[in-house]
């Protein structure tokens, strides 16, 4: 009898057990299909929660106390349709200036240039070298294709030019800086409409009537020496001086442009620093640094930024960083020249500086001077 009742008893345990936890879970079933758990379950991390504003954790707690929980869930679907409707914005605004508070807007960019980099183009250390002028890879070869390459500029024609504020043919006067100003390129409508942004790297001693002349016609002038004593100095209204030098050292992936050296760093860093998104006309006499600030322009993708290109390029010597046997050295240079032309680069103008020794390279050759100052335009910057 004894061992039946302790049967009936454990039977009767585990019919209990077993109800009690079908209790426990249909308690549980309807607690989380209730309303409250609904606004629970709302504020748990979904894939997107780093994008999406999380209202639910502090304002649904205490609309749900009022309201109930339906309103925190209209709040909520509010929330992600603003920002579905800012991403759309975004989208529409290829530059992201609506987004990030740029300096000039989508409207203006559009009047002086087209927009650029849509795609990231892949990062570079290296141009790409021309072929050889020749199959014995002569000095004589490649000087003279090089030298027939700057001193025949017929890529394009530039019907006016701008002399020290003064429109005059490029092709009438002797001075070495010319910008253009044909109608069909931007920087005229520019000026027009005193929108016009112009850089000019130098060391202090160059000739200064461009920059002066684009300040008084309405271009913001930024002039970049770094033997001023004072950071930043204005000069005029429209003209600013900076102790800053433009970085020409090769590029090295370990070190951030803006790292290297205090006072200098490169073009493209200057241009995040400053606000600025392009620049109407580059003006550089850099005393045979010119080379690696055209290869940096190029292999770091702010070409595309500027709009014209005004250069004094020396050529008794390689230059700064640049290495090799003298044949090798041309074709560098040469190299670089093609690389501006494919980003659509075309030299209008070419003056030659007969007060500087004639000398090439240090030996006397094609009675080519030591100094030429070149003029080319981006002809994808036309007149919108």
């Amino acid at each position: 009898m004894m061992s039946k009742d302790k049967f009936r008893k454990a039977f009767a345990l585990h019919i209990c057990l077993i109800f009690t936890t079908l209790l426990i879970a249909v308690q549980i079933y309807m607690e989380f299909r209730s309303p409250q758990s609904s606004s629970f379950l709302g504020r748990l991390p979904t894939p997107d929660s780093h994008s999406v504003p999380d209202l639910s954790r502090d304002q649904g707690r205490r609309r749900s106390r009022g309201r109930g929980a339906d309103q925190v869930d209209l709040s909520r679907d509010m929330v992600i349709k603003r920002q579905v409707s800012f991403v759309r914005s975004l989208k529409r605004d290829p530059a992201g200036l609506a987004a990030v508070g740029g300096t000039e807007s989508p409207e203006k960019l559009a009047d002086c240039c087209p927009l650029q980099h849509q795609h990231r183009k892949s990062q570079r250390w290296h141009i790409d070298l021309q072929p050889w002028a020749s199959p014995n890879h002569s000095l004589e070869d490649e000087a003279k294709r090089f030298l027939d390459y700057i001193t025949s500029p017929q890529q394009i024609s530039c019907g006016n030019a701008l002399e020290n504020g003064v429109i005059n043919n490029p092709w009438i006067t002797g001075s070495p800086w010319l910008a253009c100003l044909d109608g069909r390129y931007s920087l005229a409508q520019q000026i027009k409409k005193k929108q016009c942004r112009v850089y000019s790297l130098g060391l202090g001693s160059e000739d200064k009537q461009l920059e002066v002349s684009l300040a008084k016609a309405g271009c913001e002038v930024h002039c970049f020496n770094p033997s001023i004593k004072v950071p930043h100095v204005q000069e005029a209204k429209q003209l600013w001086h900076h102790r800053l030098s433009i970085d020409w050292r090769d590029p090295n992936p370990a070190i951030p442009p803006n790292k290297q050296h205090s006072n200098t760093k490169k073009l493209g860093a200057i241009l995040n620093d400053f606000g600025h998104r392009k620049i109407d006309v580059l003006k550089a006499d850099m005393e045979s640094a010119e080379w690696k600030i055209l290869e940096n322009l190029v292999l770091e993708n702010v070409i595309d930024k500027i709009g014209q290109l005004l250069f004094e390029v020396h050529l008794h010597w390689p230059g700064f960083e640049v290495s090799g046997d003298d044949s090798t050295v041309v074709r560098y240079w040469y190299s670089l020249l093609k690389e501006l032309e494919h980003s659509h680069f075309r030299l209008f103008h070419s003056h030659r500086d007969d007060s500087k020794p004639q000398v090439f390279l240090q030996k006397n050759l094609l009675n080519a001077s030591s100094s030429y100052t070149l003029s080319w335009v981006n002809t994808k910057w036309r007149h919108q």
